[in-house]
């Protein structure tokens, strides 16, 4: 417990930390006053202007779904701009998720139920590269300047001293990222109801927003522990980042091109940003060229989906094998 508390210490003290979290309350504040100057709160005409214009479009879908199902019954000739799914149930009003409502067309007003999982998104986005950073800094660091050599004259358990310097970290992410989670969207609540409107927050607002935020808070530690794992590895800050940047570099562009022109079938199956995607989103949508490319006319449909699922299985299975690795080198590495 010792151990911890000495760790949780040198964490908090660290200067890259704290300049780490001063930019979070920076990119933070600049947000909060730019969506301050860019928002007011509605008049009742613009509230009854957008009302209105919210109940047109619901009849025109009204409409469009009540036309496919007569022209389905062959009561009714289409024209050539006709949309018709496969089931007119994709078009029925009833059954989608969210109808058109007055703030989706209200101007220069901030709505908290429509920009509240765009704003986390942006804050998972921060965390994830301040965790990746601040883990890769904090091993990094300490193996580049001997600190670890020290603490393990004091602690001479190796395995021990890395899984406290490890938990200590995923640890203290933890409890920052869900403090500033709460302060963050706790704000822009404030300004919807002060300085906006806060729109639509029943049903399954929360519960959806819940979902994106816990995915968030694993990607983060996710990206803190390989962060922290790779720099274990390289036995330097340096090594992390450069891994990062020779992966974004040497993959996900100069593969991707070389892939586009081989007309690879599917080449988002090989990169690591779709399976992230996968799993922040829930499911990620990919186009497939090559799918409509049989000769056959008519409708074809070319997109292909990754769940949440094999985007959680490929970032914990990696995430997993550098840290496993990381360990068993530390075991062994001679420090000095």
């Amino acid at each position: 417990m010792n151990l911890v508390r000495a760790e949780l210490e040198r964490l908090a003290a660290r200067r890259f930390v704290q300049l780490m979290v001063l930019l979070l309350v920076v990119a933070f504040a600049v947000t909060v006053a730019t969506t301050l100057a860019g928002s007011h709160r509605p008049t009742p005409v613009e509230l009854s202007r957008a009302q209105a214009q919210a109940a047109d479009e619901v009849r025109n879908l009204e409409l469009a779904h009540d036309r496919c199902l007569r022209i389905k019954a062959g009561t009714l000739t289409p024209d050539e701009n006709d949309y018709l799914p496969r089931d007119c149930a994709q078009i029925d009003p009833a059954r989608m998720e969210k109808l058109p409502a007055a703030s989706d067309y209200l101007s220069g007003v901030f709505v908290f139920a429509n920009e509240a999982e765009p704003l986390l998104y942006f804050l998972i986005a921060f965390l994830a590269m301040f965790g990746f950073l601040v883990g890769a800094s904090y091993i990094g660091a300490d193996l580049n300047s001997g600190g670890v050599v020290n603490l393990l004259l004091w602690r001479p358990r190796r395995i021990a001293v890395l899984g406290a310097k490890l938990g200590t970290l995923l640890g203290g992410l933890l409890g920052l990222s869900a403090l500033a989670s709460v302060a963050y969207l706790g704000v822009f609540w404030l300004i919807g109801e002060a300085s906006g409107l806060a729109g639509r927050m029943g049903g399954e607002f929360w519960s959806s927003l819940g979902v994106v935020w816990g995915r968030g808070l694993v990607l983060v530690l996710l990206a803190a522990a390989l962060g922290f794992a790779v720099a274990t590895l390289g036995r330097h800050t340096s090594a992390a980042l450069g891994t990062v940047a020779a992966y974004l570099v040497v993959w996900e562009l100069g593969a991707r091109l070389v892939f586009q022109i081989l007309e690879v079938t599917r080449p988002e199956r090989f990169m690591l940003s779709s399976y992230l995607a996968a799993w922040l989103s829930g499911e990620a949508r990919f186009w497939d060229g090559s799918a409509c490319d049989d000769g056959i006319g008519g409708f074809c449909d070319g997109f292909y989906t990754l769940g949440w699922a094999p985007g959680l299985v490929v970032l914990l299975g990696l995430t997993a094998a550098l840290v496993v690795a990381a360990f068993a080198v530390f075991r062994r590495r001679d420090l000095i």
